[in-house]
């Protein structure tokens, strides 16, 4: 099985926060501009925004010969009363992703990808790239949050065969190089996999530096990848001007591929020396209204294809 390249909602500015219904490319639109830009999988995107029934969801991939690859929940994992109910959302999402993924006959299984709620913490937004001192959990906090990934982990597994991995992301309790370090060595493997996302650990870091000692760190905990580029200048900004996540996104922090710090040519070589298979998911996040999606899209794919992906 060699590495694929699939993309995701958010390019075309379908993000968990920042949008709504009406301010959306529709799901038909968005998953014909993806297949058109050369990818061949995408995510589920925001419940609700595709199909929620696994017969008319199948359909709109096999129709475009697209694979499923996963789908992104965040839960409140501080929050102790937050557990069960972000399981059973967390269940229903992969409960869906697995129903499709068995009409299509795929034989890679998509993933339920587990976040914070990011954007939540007035204090985690504002900081977004510059965490520091003070900003993070107790120790309390982070036993509830490590208990709480592996509980939602736990469910999905039993009840839908599927694998969960954690999604360290900006705005998030879980976004520097330290907080992803600390969650993963509460967490267990059996349970709960990583997926990492170039662009959001350059961003939670400061720069792209630390990538590939990362990768070497977190090698076994490391199941699924996503590629988003960092723009290390905007980043500066952002900084200097003290803007929150939702005012760095609309700067173009996460900028097109090619175009930022991440060494790319350098991760995709380390992902084939350690023989990664499956899906590498583009994200080019977006807030609605920010250029044109489809070319952008293309735009990144060409990339890939410069640099033998």
């Amino acid at each position: 099985m060699t590495i694929h390249v699939g993309n995701a909602p958010c390019s075309w500015g379908t993000l968990e926060f920042g949008s709504t219904q009406e301010d959306r490319t529709g799901f038909k639109r968005m998953l014909d501009e993806l297949t058109e830009s050369g990818y061949a999988g995408s995510e589920l995107g925001d419940w609700g925004f595709m199909p929620t029934q696994p017969d008319d969801l199948a359909g709109a991939f096999r129709q475009r010969g697209l694979t499923l690859t996963g789908a992104f929940v965040g839960v409140k994992l501080e929050d102790p009363a937050a557990h069960t109910p972000g399981a059973a959302t967390a269940v229903k999402t992969a409960r869906l992703l697995a129903q499709c993924a068995d009409r299509l006959g795929s034989h890679i299984r998509p993933y339920l990808v587990l976040a914070a709620d990011n954007g939540s913490d007035p204090a985690r937004t504002l900081n977004a790239g510059r965490i520091g001192p003070g900003m993070g959990m107790s120790d309390d906090e982070w036993a509830i949050f490590a208990r709480g990934a592996e509980a939602v982990a736990r469910a999905v597994q039993a009840e839908t065969g599927l694998r969960t991995v954690f999604h360290a992301h900006s705005a998030g309790y879980i976004e520097t190089p330290e907080e992803i370090d600390r969650l993963m060595a509460l967490t267990d493997p059996a349970l709960l996999g990583l997926v990492f996302d170039t662009g959001h650990f350059a961003f939670g870091a400061g720069s792209g530096d630390g990538i590939l000692p990362a990768l070497n760190r977190l090698a076994e905990r490391i199941e699924y990848i996503h590629f988003k580029d960092f723009h290390l200048a905007v980043g500066q900004r952002v900084k200097k001007e003290q803007m929150d996540y939702f005012q760095a996104v609309g700067a173009g922090v996460f900028c097109e591929l090619g175009q930022g710090c991440v060494d790319f040519p350098a991760v995709l070589a380390w992902l084939r020396a350690h023989n990664y298979r499956g899906f590498i998911t583009v994200e080019q996040d977006v807030l609605p209204g920010m250029g044109a999606p489809n070319k952008s899209a293309a735009r990144n794919r060409a990339y890939l294809r410069s640099i033998d992906l």
